[in-house]
């Protein structure tokens, strides 16, 4: 450590958000450059390294072949997928100087799909899995979190081909317990979930979430089935229909002072003209509409109004795995303007559909369905329509199951109350089927000579990513704890005092260790005071911590697990042994 690159701060940086963020720049393994982007320091790149090497072990072992394309790609092939215009903004595009369109490459499925186009024509090629280890490059607009979410990371993507559907299922298990043994040995703890395919395309999907309270996706369990699933997929179970004979008519008035789903509710059940007779009136019969302005990637806006129950907010990561590529806005002002069949804050199902005066596409959440009764906007200022009822007064022009999940939910598969969490997308497969397959002309001969398309699957992990979730998941007040495995070094020896022997004894005890495959970091500084010096190994978290100093004059040394704070005296004739055994498991 006297002449490692390495510099460790005492206080936390102003702009980080969470743990990994904090440690991370605080130990000295990763430091800013801009937004989104971030350098590699010595231990931090060796971290990294260790996440890769890990991955390629397990990719390997599953039979998978390692290529690398560039990171500087054509614009042609994401033209023929429609990827070009459909990623959006999410897009760093450029241009060389003969002014040929280029984009630096967020993912590779285009490549992937001509490159065995070009090299593989038979059956008898496939199946067939080629992964990478590439830097890939998002315009993400909001950065965060470190390197958690920046808009230049490094991922393993995979791909799998095969002749028929049977085959895919049969690559992506392969691609799933690869994952699983891949996750194990970085020492995360981690969920799979059931997850949208969004703009990947494709039917089967999963994620591999690595739980914590600062991730940025929000999933599922159910305690009594086992289902589990990002919220994105999670299926809304559908109400049965209720019989329409002998509900109330629906009656429009005059709602003076509710500005709030609350206060109107309050109103309901305070009016005995009002009140309902079986029960009171909760927030989730009132029927809320929210309008949006939806872009297509091609820039053309289209007005969309949702009715959900009015206790419920629209989930924005839900209407954007349901909506892509396009993307929505609420509406503002010049948008009302636009369309005066509907009054601002009293907005209700008369004016909405495409059947009505609005013109404006109505969808309703899946537990808006026939005979169940609503308070809603009666499309006059003031006023609201009750006992509207769903199939006799009004009818959507289809149903959008987007409206925030909620602790206790009931699970689409059992009825239980759900769990809800947080974690880290850490992993993500798919089952593509032909899309690209289709677009790009990935064709083979099968047994019978007939020319079929190739069906893929797709299958992504965030290496850079993973070490921001592990250090998530392993710290304490004091800082990093590394699973062995991924840590910068497996033994971290401190040398204190003022005299020579001790330094003398952990540079042999280093150089031993070193000769049976031990990885050491030695603390040998001469002039930082002890304190300093345990301060910075617990930071820099490597798992176990050995202190030569007072103890050495009565042969002995102190041996720390960084993770439990047991510590033990070992005799100096052993520690090397002990070590060795240690490390090795």
């Amino acid at each position: 450590m006297s002449t490692l690159f390495l510099r460790t701060l005492r206080d936390d940086p102003a702009d980080a958000e969470v743990p990994s963020h904090r440690l991370l720049v605080r130990g000295g393994y990763v430091r800013r450059v801009a937004p989104g982007v971030f350098t590699w320091l010595p231990l931090g790149y060796t971290v990294l390294r260790n996440v890769e090497r890990i991955v390629r072990e397990e990719m390997d072992r599953a039979g998978f072949q390692e290529v690398h394309f560039p990171a500087l790609l054509p614009r042609e092939p994401y033209e023929q997928t429609n990827r070009w215009t459909e990623y959006g903004d999410t897009l760093f595009r450029l241009q060389d100087r003969k002014g040929g369109d280029y984009l630096l490459g967020p993912t590779h499925e285009e490549m992937f799909t001509l490159l065995v186009k070009g090299e593989y024509s038979s059956y008898k090629d496939l199946p067939l899995a080629l992964y990478q280890i590439q830097t890939k490059f998002r315009d993400e607009a909001r950065p965060r979190a470190g390197i958690l979410r920046g808009r230049e990371f490094v991922m393993k993507d995979s791909y799998s081909f095969d002749v028929d559907d049977a085959g895919l299922v049969a690559s992506y298990q392969r691609h799933r317990d690869a994952y699983v043994a891949t996750f194990d040995r970085l020492g995360l703890d981690y969920v799979i979930v059931s997850a949208m395919s969004g703009a990947m395309g494709g039917s089967a999907s999963e994620e591999f979430l690595a739980p914590t309270e600062v991730g940025e996706d929000s999933f599922v369990r159910c305690p009594s089935c086992g289902f589990a699933a990002n919220v994105e997929a999670v299926r809304t179970p559908v109400p049965a229909p209720v019989p329409l004979d002998g509900l109330p008519a629906a009656h429009v008035e005059d709602t003076p002072g509710t500005p709030t789903i609350e206060s109107l509710v309050d109103l309901a059940n305070s009016r005995p003209d009002l009140a309902r007779a079986d029960r009171p009136w909760h927030g989730g019969d009132t029927l809320k509409n929210v309008v949006l302005m939806v872009t297509a990637p091609d820039g053309t806006s289209t007005p969309l109004a949702i009715g959900l129950p009015g206790d419920r907010e629209v989930d924005l990561k839900r209407l954007e795995a349901v909506l892509q590529p396009s993307v929505a806005r609420p509406f503002e002002e010049a948008d009302f303007a636009a369309v005066p069949a509907l009054v601002k804050g009293y907005i209700g199902p008369g004016a909405l559909g495409e059947s009505n005066a609005s013109g404006v596409r109505y969808l309703v959440d899946p537990r808006v369905v026939e005979g169940t009764r609503w308070i809603t906007g009666a499309n006059e200022p003031g006023r609201h329509v009750f006992e509207l009822v769903a199939g006799r007064d009004f009818v959507a022009d289809g149903v959008i199951d987007v409206a925030e999940v909620r602790q206790g939910d009931a699970c689409p598969v059992c009825g239980s109350g759900l769990v809800l969490a947080r974690g880290i997308e850490i992993g993500h497969i798919f089952q593509l089927g032909r899309k690209y397959a289709e677009a790009l002309g990935l064709r083979v001969l099968d047994e019978k000579g007939d020319l079929v398309t190739v069906t893929m699957g797709s299958y992504g992990i965030g290496v850079s990513r993973a070490v921001a979730a592990i250090a998530e998941q392993s710290h304490d007040d004091k800082g990093l704890i590394w699973p062995r495995e991924v840590a910068p070094a497996d033994v971290h020896i401190i040398a204190t005092g003022k005299a020579d022997e001790p330094f003398e004894a952990a540079e042999a005890l280093a150089a031993e260790l070193d000769g049976a495959g031990v990885r050491v970091l030695l603390d040998d500084r001469r002039g930082v005071s002890p304190g300093v010096k345990f301060n910075d190994s617990e930071l820099l978290g490597v798992p176990t911590i050995v202190v030569v100093g007072k103890r050495l004059a009565d042969g002995f040394v102190e041996v720390k697990d960084r993770r439990s704070g047991e510590r033990d005296d070992v005799p100096v004739s052993e520690v090397a042994a002990r070590l060795v055994t240690l490390v090795r498991g």
